[in-house]
């Protein structure tokens, strides 16, 4: 299967918010159960490119599958510092798409100036936190009962990767 990983731009919005909404509803992953408004979610992608934080899509026959970003924290102190979020299909899962995707994001957020990259895993995701570990995350922390899901706590996972 053959796909495309590429910055993200206005055109690819609208399925991306279909990608999103498909994952967050999957219940496992995000702390959402469903995508914003298509009008809200086009200004957060706006915002990102207008601000340069890497945002990059992976594409099949013009369509999401997949996406990353790093978001740069404006405010003084933590401005080096940016928030990760990984995401890909169900079907798309397991087809080597990840880590390129997420190689490409991190490697134009260092050469944007982030030093610190922060993100946050549920517990039970242990293949995520593998794959994270394998590009140079590491854990720096554990929230327990962070969510809730299907009346079940379970704990998050901090995880950072610096490059000064």
């Amino acid at each position: 299967m053959d796909t495309i990983i590429k910055p993200i731009s206005e055109f690819h919005i609208e399925s991306f918010r279909r990608a999103f909404d498909k994952v967050v509803k999957e219940g496992k992953y995000f702390g959402s159960l469903d995508a914003p408004t298509l009008e809200s979610f086009s200004a957060k992608v706006r915002k990102n490119i207008e601000d340069r934080n890497p945002h990059f899509v992976a594409t099949h026959a013009g369509e999401v599958v997949g996406w990353c970003e790093v978001v740069r924290l404006n405010k003084p102190l933590f401005h080096h510092v940016g928030i990760f979020e990984v995401g890909l299909l169900p079907e798309w899962r397991g087809q080597g798409i990840g880590r390129p995707l997420i190689t490409a994001t991190l490697d134009a957020a260092f050469e944007r100036g982030f030093t610190r990259i922060e993100l946050t895993v549920f517990a039970s995701n242990t293949r995520a936190i593998a794959l994270y570990e394998k590009i140079g995350f590491n854990k720096e922390g554990e929230l327990i009962d962070a969510v809730y899901i299907d009346g079940v706590f379970s704990n998050s996972i901090l995880m950072g990767l610096i490059n000064r």
